[in-house]
């Protein structure tokens, strides 16, 4: 299999798919309370064109996918989908981040189609403060997504938490103990100044060496591994059954070692998640464009993707796209 190889040499072999801008969900850090204008279906790329190119790109070397959203499951057909995305040759790994509330219908249909593995975006076990981050009162349906993905076998589970001084800094014991009692991977995640969140990032912000070290104060942290940890520096209690990561692309920046590209669900390329540098694969007159075109813009995107971000610079050309555009 060919290797893609950007221009400081990092293998660049994962591809994040963002599936829908839409979500059942009003995130204060991504949304404003009364929603955002969506993309009209016909703005958004086909399934049947997201897999021409998904399949362009594992000729040139990707070996795995994350299927995003907003949130995916929203999306009709998305089993269906996975289904065929499992039948490109020469991908090996299927994954897909959600919010979880929709996991407990779609999760076992979802296993049975070629689903390996998800990532369920959690940033808090209260339930009234889940009401007040999300706008929405889906508590239930979220514990039982993360219940459900764990029966089924879309191991390993990993929860995703975004850390928010004054929010849900105080619940960081919590989520040890739910990776201590529970096959679950936690991973805390830095509060990243991107689009919507931009404005809230010095009051929320909090580093997650800050974290650690509250951890370890009460409890002795083991360096683990576990299956497709990523970025994520992973460690467990004595005894636990899961893991806690430390995702830190701000405190401690893992660019060097970034290995992704993101398509939007517009049917562009993005190199880096903190620009609004994009590669259309759209043509003149608003078709994807032929294979050869496409194998053209891969590599485009990949000669183009930065060496580090910037979220710590202000710069007008900073990333105007919220994270539900873009794709987690």
């Amino acid at each position: 299999m060919k290797q893609l190889l950007d221009q400081i040499g990092r293998k660049i072999d994962y591809l994040r798919i963002s599936i829908t801008d839409r979500c059942n969900l009003r995130c204060q850090y991504c949304m404003p309370s009364e929603g955002v204008e969506y993309k009209f279906h016909d703005n958004i790329l086909r399934y049947e064109e997201i897999i021409q190119i998904v399949k362009v790109g594992v000729e040139l070397g990707i070996k795995k996918v994350r299927i995003t959203g907003g949130e995916p499951l929203v999306r009709g057909g998305v089993v269906d989908f996975i289904r065929h995305l499992n039948e490109v040759k020469g991908l090996e790994d299927i994954s897909l981040t959600t919010n979880g509330i929709l996991l407990g219908k779609y999760a076992e249909d979802l296993k049975d189609a070629g689903l390996n593995r998800v990532n369920i975006s959690l940033d808090t076990l209260d339930r009234d403060k889940f009401k007040m981050i999300t706008r929405r009162d889906n508590f239930d349906q979220a514990l039982e997504g993360i219940k459900t993905a764990l029966k089924v076998g879309l191991t390993p589970v990993k929860v995703n938490t975004v850390m928010m001084k004054g929010v849900n800094d105080d619940e960081i014991l919590d989520f040890v103990n739910l990776s201590h009692n529970n096959p679950i991977h936690v991973r805390f995640i830095e509060f990243m100044p991107l689009g919507q969140s931009k404005e809230l990032s010095a009051a929320r912000y909090i580093s997650l060496e800050d974290i650690r070290n509250q951890i370890m104060k009460e409890i002795e942290l083991i360096p683990a591994m576990v299956k497709s940890s990523g970025p994520a520096t992973t460690y467990k209690v004595p005894s636990g059954q899961g893991t806690i990561g430390f995702i830190t692309p701000i405190s401690h920046n893992f660019c060097s070692t970034c290995n992704r590209l993101r398509l939007t669900s517009d049917g562009r390329l993005r190199p880096c998640l903190d620009s609004n540098l994009e590669i259309d694969l759209h043509d003149e007159n608003g078709k994807i464009i032929d294979v050869n075109d496409i194998k053209d813009k891969f590599i485009k995107a990949i000669m183009l993707k930065p060496g580090h971000h910037n979220f710590l610079e202000e710069r007008g050309e900073s990333s105007r796209r919220d994270m539900f555009q873009i794709g987690g």
